[in-house]
Parts: structure tokens; C-alpha cells; sequence
């Protein structure tokens, strides 16, 4: 199937490449960023064996969605979107904290609490909670990004204390990601999910504060279905959730978890169709819109086409 497993692109003015785990992202004249989606996909911090087909075009699209909807409230990076799988926006000096907000008590939230603590990142949890219950009002977690192995909590008092950003912009920070979880929230709610939690990465250029990278998307965010939300809190049962953990799952049950040792089941085409289906059903339930399949083509080189008329109109 026609998907992007990778790009070798080589552009006029490139000064930088980076592949990271599903984008590849190229430095133009050291002050755009061309972002490519890859079809790529990670799970236990593992990159898959096989791309799936139209990933990288739901991802980058819905992240495109709401990044316009929410340009009242903080300006973004984005200078344009010339293909499905593509954004190219302005290089900006990254923070170094992820600004993680949390409506709901989930994930990484909810074994904290599981296991008896009552505080995560300096914030303080009430008695009496349950799994996937909604919070008093959302909470911030920020998260610093660990020099080798995963991201790592931090509390705003260390973020603050340590210099990793300056209280001035801490504050401003913490206010962009309630207004935007916020609006990201209603939303959802528009579509009968809701916004479990989410995070977003800021960065600065010329002294603005710009907001980077994706955001709302069900690789960085995590929804519940809003339909019988309260009747299965009310009798334990877990949550219809809409993110990418169905690929967990068949990881899991095959016998992958990303341990030593262990090897990636089998990524048949049947599999790779299914994988892809259900992106492209995220894509249409998050949004309310249709699926636009692109043209017929070979997708790499339409990527590198189009990318390359975008930048030719930037310099």
C-alpha cells in the first residue's frame, strides 16, 4: 500500500534534518521547520515494522483543525499545510517542560493515585476518587523532557526554581493550556467525547510565545466517549475510550509489550487495512467531516511537490 515509511528529501536552503519516531522534520535557512507526518507508527516506544496508510494525513489534519480553531488564544507556529501529510511553520526556541492537562483522573494520574499518592507534580489530589473520574477542575502536570529514557513529572515550584523557564512565562504557560484544553474540551463535547486530558508544547521566537507541534489529537490527547460516561463510571466499568490504544491492545494480546526479548507480531496487510481504518474513523468522529482520500499517486514524491512550491513561495 501507498504510505510513507520515510522521506530522504534534500531542499533548497535545508539546513537541518531530524527523524524522530513517526515525523521527519527538515530546518529551512534555519527559521521555517517543514514538519512531514510520516505513516509511521510507535507503541511501547517501538517504531512498528510496516506504516500505516494515511496515519501521518489524519494526524496531520486534525492537529491543522485545531490549531486554527484555537489561533485567538495563543498564536501557532503554522504557516501553512501545502499537503495532507505536511505542515511547515515557524522555528521556534522549545520550552522544556510539555504542559500535560488533566480533566479526568487517568493514565499516568490514576496509577499515581492507585498506588497511594495523593500529589502529582506539586498539585494536590482529593480522597475518594475513582478511575476515570472527573477532577474538581483540570489540573496542570507538566512534564521535562529526561536526557536519556521517558519524560519525567515536575512540579511548577522546580520548573520555576530550577530556571527551566522564567515565572513570567511559566504563568503565561499555565493560562494558554487551561484556555486551550478548555476550548478543545468543548469541542469535543460538540461531538460527544470528551477531553480526558491532553498536552501541549510551546516554544518562542523574536520574545512571542508560539504554540508548536500537534495538538487535540488522539496520539497526544485522550477522549472517552460522552455516551453512557456516567453510567459506567457509576458501576465501575471501563471507559469507551477513542485514542490509539486498540494497537496496544493487539500488541498486548500477541504478545508484545515492547520488553526484552519479545518480538512485534506479524503486521499483516489485513491488520495494516484495519489499523487504517480506524485512524481514518478517529479522523471522522473527532472532526464531524469526511475522510478526503488524496489522489491517486505515488505519495512521497507528491509530498516532496508540494513542499517544494510552498517553500518556493516563503523565500
Amino acid at each position: 500500500m501507498n504510505a510513507i515509511k520515510e522521506t530522504n528529501f534534500n531542499f533548497e536552503g535545508q539546513t537541518a534534518f531530524y527523524r524522530g519516531k513517526v515525523r521527519d522534520v527538515y530546518t529551512i535557512a534555519d527559521k521555517y521547520l517543514v514538519m512531514v507526518a510520516s505513516d509511521r507508527i510507535s507503541a511501547f516506544d517501538v517504531v512498528l515494522p510496516r506504516p500505516i496508510p494515511y496515519k501521518g494525513q489524519v494526524l496531520n489534519q486534525i492537529a491543522a483543525k485545531f490549531l486554527q480553531a484555537t489561533q485567538d488564544i495563543v498564536p501557532n507556529w503554522v504557516l501553512s499545510v501545502p499537503d495532507p501529510s505536511v505542515t511547515i511553520g515557524h522555528q521556534c526556541e522549545p520550552f522544556k517542560v510539555e504542559m500535560v492537562i488533566r480533566g479526568y483522573l487517568a493514565g499516568h494520574a490514576w496509577r499515581t493515585y492507585k498506588a497511594g499518592g495523593r500529589t502529582l507534580c506539586g498539585v494536590s489530589l482529593p480522597e475518594g476518587l475513582k478511575e476515570n473520574d472527573k477532577l474538581p477542575e483540570p489540573i496542570i502536570t507538566p512534564t521535562t523532557k529526561a536526557a536519556v529514557g521517558h519524560d519525567e513529572d515536575i512540579s511548577r515550584d522546580e520548573i520555576i526554581g530550577q530556571g527551566i523557564v522564567s515565572e513570567t512565562d511559566y504563568i503565561q504557560l499555565e493560562q494558554y493550556a487551561r484556555t486551550l484544553y478548555q476550548r478543545g474540551a468543548d469541542m469535543a463535547r460538540e461531538r460527544g467525547l470528551i477531553l480526558v486530558d491532553t498536552k501541549y508544547e510551546f516554544g518562542k521566537k523574536d520574545g512571542q510565545i508560539y504554540l508548536m507541534d500537534e495538538i487535540h489529537t488522539p496520539d497526544s490527547s485522550r477522549y472517552f466517549y460522552a455516551e453512557g460516561y456516567e453510567e459506567r463510571q457509576a458501576v465501575g466499568e471501563p471507559q469507551r475510550q477513542l485514542s490509539k490504544e486498540f494497537v496496544r491492545q493487539w500488541l498486548i494480546e500477541n504478545g508484545f509489550q515492547g520488553k526484552e526479548g519479545q518480538t512485534v507480531p506479524e503486521m499483516t496487510d489485513a491488520i495494516v487495512e484495519s489499523i487504517s481504518a480506524r485512524y481514518i474513523e478517529l479522523y471522522e468522529h473527532i472532526t464531524g467531516e469526511p475522510f478526503q482520500y488524496p489522489s491517486e499517486g505515488e505519495v512521497v514524491s507528491r509530498v516532496e511537490r508540494n513542499v517544494k512550491d510552498a517553500l518556493g513561495k516563503l523565500q
